[in-house]
């Protein structure tokens, strides 16, 4: 998946695995659109990091949410 830098915006996040990532993929594709998002699990903090050009970090953090996990903004 790209590095997504400009108009992003990234949550603390508690998607540790890569289950995790496959149960909030639909979620999130729908919400930002394939490719636009990615989760760092091997930072501490678990990092996603969302491209907000077609979706705002408010329903970044709800598509998050409606999958079953929990998001903090951290920028």
């Amino acid at each position: 998946m790209e590095t997504i830098k400009q108009n992003s915006v990234r949550f603390k996040t508690n998607i540790k695995c890569g289950g995790c990532i496959a149960t909030v993929t639909p979620y999130l594709n729908e919400a930002v659109g394939e490719g636009h998002w990615q989760v760092d699990i091997q930072d501490p903090n678990k990092v996603l990091t969302a491209d907000t050009t077609s979706a705002s970090s408010t329903q970044i953090k709800q598509a998050i949410e409606k999958a079953g996990y929990k998001a903090e903004p951290l920028n």
